[in-house]
């Protein structure tokens, strides 16, 4: 690794702008230009911070910038280094999924059944005749829109915002609301593109532990202590595990969080694909919980939609965020969500696939059950299996033809679990796949 020949005086010389925003730009140019070549060690933020007389915190939030799009690593005493010379961030525990050979039984992905989605035809008709269709007007939610969801929505909001998705919600809020370098604590485990949002923000992730119940008070208790600006969870089902928050414990984690400023954000992922109500603390905090609500799993992924409610103030801050990037969100795809929200056979086709799933869900945990292995059946597209090694489990799976994903990718911490997508797990398949999973949960020989 190399270190004296670029000092903090070598850096002086060549740093024009001496703001947190010029530096990353011009150091940023410079491993770009091969100058610094990867593996060169920079100096220390003390170090730089006095040579060109200016804050510490300013070299702080531009090596920041610089470790969020992963051209520099390392932190603390060890100081940082050049990793790459790409400027592309990139979702790692996602881009890491790999593509499967043909004939492999995927069982990666918690995605939606096709085959138990509502037709979109006749919704898209509708949609293409959306008020205000083409202007140019940064919508925040079509009025016909609001009118479909705000029946059931667990609280009264002050405002709704459409998004383009769940993930896209959480993306573009915590840009909006959460400052540099400020501790985001999230429930553990989790799902990961939730992860990978918090790590491109480069934020001090703060885990919270959770039982079949969800977050454990004490364990969000402590995580507090820290003074996190945000708390991420799952208020009905878990994507990852299947298990449902009960109420009592929604009340629980409501009592902790009652003493602090922090921002409660809820993401309902899975949506009305699970069995258990909605709920939400909005009614405890309306001035600081985001509710989302995703339409993915229920209506379509290539919907695009989810919609969050919050305080006006709230959604005003993340709307003007959004301005920098697409504005609004399809009126078209608003206007046919809110055609098959209030189209009677939509709830038919919900509750049919729920029933599906729950069958499925249940075929498989017979079927591991019988060979001695138990899972919490849950709610949901997903299940957790419990392995003695995870590296094991994968590979002995890939060998048979099964694809699945490792529990890590869930968790800030190592966890020996495989995640199965149950959502589109035929029920000629189960008892093959739960076969090869009890020679996968085994102790490798």
């Amino acid at each position: 690794m190399m270190t004296d020949q670029f000092d903090a005086q070598w850096f002086a010389h060549r740093l024009g702008d001496r703001t947190s925003r010029g530096i990353a730009l011009e150091t940023g140019a410079m491993i770009r230009s091969g100058l610094l070549p990867v593996g060169t060690k920079l100096p220390s933020v003390r170090d730089l911070a006095f040579t060109l007389g200016i804050s510490p915190a300013t070299v702080s939030i531009a090596w920041a910038d610089l470790r969020r799009h992963k051209i520099i690593g390392g932190r603390g005493r060890n100081g940082a280094w050049v990793m790459g010379d790409r400027f592309a961030p990139r979702p790692t525990r996602l881009v890491n999924i790999g593509n499967y050979v043909p004939d492999t039984l995927e069982l990666a992905t918690a995605s939606p059944d096709r085959s138990l989605l509502p037709p979109l035809e006749a919704a898209l008709v509708h949609g293409a005749q959306a008020e205000a269709l083409n202007s140019y007007e940064r919508v925040r939610i079509l009025p016909e829109l609001e009118d479909a969801v705000r029946p059931s929505w667990p609280y009264d909001p002050g405002a709704f915002l459409a998004t383009n998705g769940g993930y896209n919600a959480v993306y573009t809020l915590l840009h909006a609301l959460v400052p540099a370098g400020s501790p985001v604590a999230i429930e553990d485990p989790t799902a990961m593109r939730l992860l990978d949002i918090l790590e491109d923000l480069d934020v001090p992730i703060i885990p919270v532990a959770c039982d079949g119940h969800g977050p454990l008070p004490d364990a969000l208790r402590e995580a507090l202590k820290e003074k996190p600006v945000a708390f991420l969870f799952q208020p009905r089902v878990h994507s990852v595990t299947g298990s449902s928050m009960t109420a009592e414990r929604l009340e629980a984690l409501g009592d902790v969080l009652k003493g602090s400023e922090t921002l409660i954000i809820e993401d309902d992922g899975v949506g009305d694909i699970s069995e258990a109500a909605r709920q939400s603390l909005g009614r405890r905090f309306p001035d600081r919980v985001i509710h989302i609500l995703s339409y993915s799993k229920t209506l379509g992924p290539d919907l695009r939609l989810a919609v969050l409610s919050s305080s006006a103030r709230i959604v005003e801050q993340i709307q003007s965020y959004r301005s920098f990037s697409a504005g609004w969100t399809s009126r078209i795809l608003q206007a046919a969500a809110s055609w098959l929200l209030q189209d009677p056979s939509t709830d038919e086709i919900i509750l049919r696939a729920r029933a599906i799933y729950r069958e499925r869900r249940q075929a498989f945990a017979s079927e591991l059950l019988r060979r001695d292995i138990r899972i919490d059946t849950g709610d949901g597209l997903s299940v957790l299996v419990p392995v003695m090694s995870e590296n094991f489990a994968l590979i002995t799976l890939a060998s048979r033809g099964i694809a699945v994903h490792p529990g890590s990718k869930f968790s800030m911490k190592p966890i020996n679990f495989i995640r199965v997508a149950t959502s589109v797990l035929q029920l000629p398949d189960v008892d093959r796949v739960a076969a090869a999973i009890e020679v996968a949960a085994a102790v490798p020989r």
